[in-house]
């Protein structure tokens, strides 16, 4: 596999590896195009067609927060390549929209309880290959992704509020975090910006039993005391 994909983190990159010819700028859906969430299958997966290696195996997951979370694996090359990422998700009438982290968008279509890829503006692509994702049941990944959003450690239990989708998601307990954190905001009482990779998981809430989705700090967390999310 070329190093060129190797140092790809972003799902967008799927459209430069299958060569898809349509480079027209984005279209951003509207508040006004927008449909509440609705109950529908919620993980698919499938091998996309990939330029430089045998195939993408692509995982998506939906939650009912409007969040997702991609995994993809690229087979064959010289070495191993996994990455994820995340975001929000939106349906409108014949779509469903992902936002990336980065602003980034991709394009679905529901094809029975199947879902088909499309084009950078929201098309279907013109080509005899497989873009379609079938319905599966399994675990969400734990392939790090990047995260920044703001931490705050209190009464016993942390939470991180993400830059990115503005949801408030409980952090699996980690001293080590914790130390990182007081040490970072000093003082102060009040979250602190971290930047960490991570990974989503479903864990029991210890009063309810019910699962709560929470956030597992992999590695390179850090603490940008005084900043926001609008930092850069």
């Amino acid at each position: 596999m070329k190093k060129a994909i190797l140092s790809l983190a972003a799902v967008m990159t799927l459209f430069g590896l299958m060569g898809c010819n349509n480079r027209g700028e984005v279209q951003v859906v509207s508040p006004a195009q927008q449909q509440e969430l609705k109950p529908m299958q919620q993980s698919w997966r499938g091998t996309l067609p990939c330029a430089d290696c045998e195939g993408i195996d692509t995982s998506l997951f939906l939650e009912k927060d409007g969040t997702w979370v991609m995994n993809q694996g690229y087979q064959g090359g010289k070495a191993a390549a996994e990455f994820a990422a995340y975001g929000a998700w939106a349906r409108t009438a014949d779509k469903l929209v992902l936002t990336d982290a980065k602003g980034e968008k991709l394009y679905f279509r529901v094809k029975g309880d199947a879902l088909e890829m499309l084009d950078r503006e929201g098309n279907p692509i013109d080509s005899q290959l497989n873009y379609t994702l079938q319905p599966m049941k399994s675990s969400l990944p734990s392939t790090p992704m990047a995260m920044r959003g703001m931490y705050l450690y209190s009464v016993g239990a942390a939470t991180f509020t993400d830059c990115a989708t503005g949801k408030r998601i409980a952090v699996n307990p980690d001293t080590q975090l914790e130390q990182k954190f007081n040490e970072a905001r000093g003082n102060r009482h009040q979250a602190v910006l971290l930047e960490v990779e991570g990974h989503f998981t479903q864990k029991p809430n210890p009063d309810t039993g019910a699962l709560v989705k929470t956030l597992v700090a992999d590695k390179n967390a850090t603490f940008l005391a005084g900043k926001e999310c609008n930092h850069p």
